[in-house]
């Protein structure tokens, strides 16, 4: 997932490698799903509006519609295990669709969070939550809502983030231990803003083969720089 007012954001041509690889998890054997729900920009100004103070929607709404109806043509869809990731707004998103539906998303891979919209950027977040800060940036808070974590988690964070604070994603640490909630974290050293890296990619497939596949993952070991022989 990357939603928000900003943009429309699913590729409008073929493209062989989009955001995270996704090919790659679909070669795992995952239904791979990219949507522009309610929410974004380039359509009417009231399907735009609906992000307006209300960043936690992420079109989250006509995501899960969206999956349902597909599931009725396709039986194969198995939407009792239904994973999301996401990176920076993405990473926002991605934590909040275990926290404002859980009944829909079970595991969740959340990279470089911007958490909560009163500690990132103001010229990004006041323009779509407003000013002053009302209620609505609480009831959009991965933080203050942190305690209604169900499902499984990974927080992934570049030690050097220069764009969203690295502190925000800690602030949900502090939430989750303190209400006692199970979770995993990498934090990877020296990453910038970012998914992680090879190594964050290595980590989330096998997060997502492991709680949604139920299959331990492999020692995965690879070299770089490999000189193959000529035949």
């Amino acid at each position: 997932i990357y939603a928000g007012p900003h943009d429309s954001f699913v590729p409008k041509s073929f493209v062989n490698d989009s955001r995270g690889s996704l090919h790659e998890l679909a070669v795992l054997g995952f239904i791979v799903v990219q949507c522009d729900g309610m929410g974004t920009s380039n359509r009417s100004k009231a399907f735009h509006d609906v992000a307006w103070k209300n960043l936690k929607d992420g079109g989250f709404p006509d995501r899960i519609a969206w999956i349902k109806e597909a599931a009725k043509k396709y039986d194969y869809m198995d939407i009792t295990r239904v994973g999301i990731f996401g990176n920076s707004a993405g990473g926002q998103s991605s934590l909040g669709a275990l926290l404002f539906h859980p009944d829909f998303y079970k595991v969740a891979v959340s990279s470089s969070g911007c958490h909560d919209n009163r500690m990132d950027k103001m010229w990004w977040n006041e323009q779509w939550m407003g000013y002053p800060i009302g209620p609505e940036y609480a009831e959009s808070s991965n933080v203050d809502n942190a305690d209604k974590l169900q499902g499984k988690l990974l927080l992934i964070l570049g030690e050097l983030d220069d764009n969203v604070d690295p502190s925000s994603t800690m602030q949900v640490i502090n939430q989750l231990v303190k209400a006692n909630k199970n979770f995993d974290f990498l934090m990877v050293p020296g990453m910038k803003h970012s998914l992680g890296g090879d190594y964050g990619e290595h980590k989330r497939r096998d997060f997502f083969v492991k709680h949604l596949l139920g299959v331990d993952p492999p020692e995965w070991t690879w070299k770089t720089n490999v000189t193959v022989p000529k035949p």
